[in-house]
């Protein structure tokens, strides 16, 4: 058996768009990517249901909360990074001599 590939969220969203919008069939695009008809009315499906969310306020509101807390996340991590490499100088550098 082969080992199971990983498309992205957008490469996703974007066959299931082109399903939904009528640019291509199901079909062709099973054939075309190799991609199980079952798989692509997975994917549709998920789209019809998560689309109102779009225009949901609430939902702006948590991608924007979520988006902010990843860049803290990004920061907060560059300042172990740094803080670390720092005490490891630090570490390497000879004693002082105390008079």
């Amino acid at each position: 058996m082969g080992k199971a590939r990983k498309f992205s969220p957008e490469f996703k969203a974007q066959i299931a768009l082109a399903i939904l919008s009528g640019a291509k069939s199901r079909a062709e695009i099973s054939q075309e990517h190799q991609i199980a008809d079952a798989t692509l009315e997975r994917w549709t499906a998920e789209v019809l249901k998560r689309a109102p969310n779009i225009f949901d306020p609430k939902y702006v509101v948590e991608r924007n909360r979520s988006a902010k807390l990843e860049r803290l996340i990004k920061k907060q991590a560059l300042q172990l990074e740094i803080a670390e490499e720092a005490g490891r100088i630090l570490r390497s550098l000879p004693p002082e001599d105390e008079e």
